[in-house]
Order: structure tokens, then C-alpha cells, then sequence
């Protein structure tokens, strides 16, 4: 693997993506780190202290560090995400999206249009939210000074008119990567967001009681998720085909087989994201009102590692794991596609009978799917839990599972690229 990755530097055109790769990456982290117009950054470091968890801490994660920071790239790559699952699900609801979907490139490129639209207004909304916020004390209600010291309505909107600029410049960024370097340009953000809390919350465990023992099991629980995340990952079910001989003017086609890749975990981190969301706006909403009895109640019940938290959450993530897959694969359109073309599934008849029989076994092996995203997300949270990390570790089975994916697919990458140049790659 060592020779191969010297191989890619040695590659002039590889070279190049992969620095350039880079260089988005640090740019991103830097942004990360410059505070916006009218945030005093002494005050910021004050009041960030055990600020990290729920909610704010989820987002905060996918921002770098950023949103806590109140920095330009404070929204981080969340607007986008949450943008580009909003485009998706309407392709459900709306009948013009799904066309959309179906035009090819020229379909994509409006679709990917509305997602870049919605991203914005979604950036001008969470960014007046968060300033907002930062300036009532709402933000941080534990810190006696304030983040934003000359909160006039110029210098707030300065500031949203910052974020929501960051939040598009990350967007490019992104699209950038994609483009002109190695690899999703989105997913790697989001790689770089999370890689970078992992040393601190590490070196945090080592400050602790016992805290060589805890970080050994934390690192021992990472390994063993890396390699079940890497395994699953790699699994799927082929479904044979063969495409029937058919003469195309003098020319003779098809007689061919080949094979349909189902996924075990098809939906991804998605379902584990959403799942996320949902189970921490009962901590969201009872911050408002901490004496209340229903916050009491929620904060009780929805604790990290209460039985009641880790029924809800693995429900959700099952349930979000099958709509997901029933969105991203239509088993009428490949059955469709297969009928066009002359292709069809051994004993099984094309048209109906093969869209039934794709639908079986997605669901069947959907299943084990949902539940290696519930068991995989749930476990580092519950031993986190019963060590009493939840404060000094950020981050979780959902983060872990983000990096090994997008790391898995890079070094897929780059394992083409090498391959298109006769080289022996990553994988080999």
C-alpha cells in the first residue's frame, strides 16, 4: 500500500489532485478558526468550554468546531447536507423532481441547481438563528459575558451575511474537490470536520482518572468499528443476469451475464444522521426551560445510555435505513431497465415478477443493514456512557463510521486512478 501511495505522488496529473485535494482541506480548516464580523474571540473561548454536547455539539461536529467558534465557516457543510436530503426526499413527494432525476445529466445539473438555492436560504436561516441567539445569551446560557459585546443590527447582519457567504464558499470548495481533485469534495469535508476533533478528545481522555486505561479501550473500540464498518462496507448480494443475443442491423449483441450489486447498507450514515437529529431535539427544547418538569423528564429519559434513548434510536435508525433504500433504489425502474435491454434474472420473468423479486432481497438484506447502523452508532455511546466520557468525546459510532466510509471510497478513488495508468493500487 506504502509503494502505491508513493506511486500516486509519482504521477504528475495524480499528484497534482491529490495537493490540490489538500490544499481545500486546510483552507476549510482555516476558515474554521477566523471569527466572524462583531465576535470577540477572548469572550468565545470562554463561554465554549462545556458547551459541547446535544445538539450544538452534533452540529458542531459537521462544522469543524467551527459553529461553537462563531467562526466564517461557523454553518460548516450541515446547510448542504440537510439541502441535498431535502432534494431527495421530494423526488418522493414532487413528480417533476422524479423526472428530473430520470433526464441524465442535464436533469442532475438543475436538480443540483435547487439543492446549491436551497442550501442558501438554508444558510441565511440558521445563521440569523445562531447570531441571534449568540447575542440574546441563548447560545451559551452558562457564560456570564458575551460573544457578540456590540450587538447592533448592523454588525448582526454583517455577521449573517458572513456565515451564509462562508456557507456558499464551503459549497464550492466542495464542488471544487470533486471536480478537480480526489474523491466526493462534500464527504471529505466532512472528514476533515470530524478527523480534526479526534486528537483533542483523545488527549482530553488521557487528562482524566485512569486515563490511560480508558484511552486504550477507546482506541481498541475505534479498531474494532474500523474494521466491521470496513467489512460491511465491502459486502453485497449479486444478483446474476443475463441479457438475451439480439441483432442490431448486422451486428449480433448481447448473450452476455453480468450482475446487479445490492448493498447491505445501502442508505449509508444517512439514517444514522437523521436519527441523530431526532433524538436530540428533546435536549434542545428542554434547554429552554431547565426547571420544567417535562425538561426534567427528558432530560432524565433521554439521557446517553438510557434504555428508553436506545429503544427510540434504534427504531428510528432501522426505519430511517428502509425509507432511505426505498428512496435511492427503484427495483421497477431496474427491472424496467433490464426489460429494455434484453436482460432478465434466471427463473425469475422479466417485468413485475423481477421488480417483486428485487424488492425481496433489498428487504431481506436491509435488514441486517438497519441493525449493523444501530448496533455500530450505539455501542461506543453506551460504553462512553459507563466510562462517563460523554462530555471529553465529542464524537461516537456515527463519526467512526463517517471516516472509515469516506476514507474506504477515497482510497477506491485513487485505487481507479491508479489502475487506468497500469498501476498496482491500494487494494491490489
Amino acid at each position: 500500500m506504502l509503494t502505491a501511495f508513493a506511486q500516486a505522488f509519482r504521477t504528475p496529473d495524480l499528484r497534482k489532485k491529490l495537493l490540490f485535494t489538500l490544499m481545500i482541506m486546510a483552507v476549510f480548516r482555516f476558515g474554521s478558526f477566523v471569527p466572524a464580523p462583531g465576535v470577540d474571540y477572548a469572550n468565545v473561548q470562554q463561554c465554549v468550554a462545556g458547551a459541547e454536547s446535544g445538539f450544538l455539539g452534533l452540529v458542531n461536529l459537521f462544522s469543524g468546531g467551527g459553529l461553537l467558534q462563531l467562526s466564517v465557516f461557523a454553518l460548516g457543510i450541515m446547510p448542504y447536507i440537510t439541502a441535498s436530503i431535502i432534494v431527495q426526499l421530494m423526488r418522493v413527494v414532487i413528480p417533476r423532481f422524479e423526472e428530473l432525476h430520470k433526464e441524465g445529466q442535464t436533469g442532475q445539473a438543475k436538480l443540483t441547481q435547487y439543492t446549491r438555492y436551497l442550501t442558501i436560504f438554508l444558510g441565511v436561516l440558521q445563521s440569523t438563528v445562531m447570531v441571534t441567539s449568540a447575542a440574546r445569551g441563548a447560545l451559551f446560557p452558562q457564560c456570564a459575558v458575551s460573544p457578540l459585546p456590540n450587538s447592533t443590527p448592523l454588525s448582526l447582519l454583517l455577521a449573517i451575511i458572513t456565515m451564509t457567504a462562508g456557507t456558499g464558499l464551503i459549497m464550492w470548495l466542495g464542488e471544487l474537490i470533486t471536480e478537480k481533485g480526489i474523491g466526493n469534495g462534500m464527504s471529505l469535508l466532512i472528514f476533515t470536520s470530524i478527523a480534526a476533533s479526534f486528537p483533542t478528545g483523545l488527549i482530553a481522555v488521557l487528562g482524566l482518572e485512569s486515563g490511560i486505561a480508558k484511552f486504550a479501550l477507546i482506541v481498541a473500540i475505534i479498531l474494532v468499528i474500523t474494521l466491521a464498518v470496513v467489512f460491511v462496507e465491502q459486502c453485497q448480494r449479486r444478483i446474476p443476469v443475463q441479457y438475451a443475443k439480439r441483432m442490431v442491423g448486422r451486428r449480433l449483441y448481447g448473450g452476455s451475464s453480468t450482475y446487479i450489486p445490492l448493498k447491505i447498507n445501502l442508505a449509508g450514515v444517512i439514517p444514522v444522521i437523521f436519527a441523530s437529529s431526532i433524538m436530540q431535539l428533546p435536549a434542545l427544547a428542554a434547554s429552554f426551560n431547565q426547571q420544567a418538569g417535562w425538561a426534567i423528564w427528558m432530560n432524565h429519559y433521554f439521557a446517553a445510555g438510557h434504555p428508553l434513548r436506545i429503544a427510540i434510536y434504534t427504531v428510528l435508525t432501522i426505519f430511517f435505513a428502509f425509507f432511505y433504500t426505498a428512496i435511492t433504489f427503484n427495483p421497477e425502474d431496474t427491472a424496467d431497465n433490464m426489460k429494455r435491454y434484453g436482460g432478465f434474472i434466471p427463473s425469475i420473468r422479466a417485468g413485475k415478477p423481477t421488480a417483486d423479486y428485487l424488492n425481496y432481497v433489498m428487504t431481506r438484506i436491509t435488514a441486517p443493514g438497519a441493525l449493523y447502523l444501530a448496533v455500530v452508532a450505539l455501542i461506543p455511546e453506551i460504553i462512553f456512557a459507563i466510562m462517563h466520557l460523554q462530555g471529553a468525546m465529542p464524537w461516537g459510532g456515527t463519526s467512526i463510521m463517517i471516516l472509515v466510509g469516506v476514507a474506504l471510497q477515497t482510497v477506491k478513488d485513487i485505487d481507479s486512478q491508479l489502475q487506468q495508468r497500469h498501476y498496482e493500487g491500494f487494494l491490489s
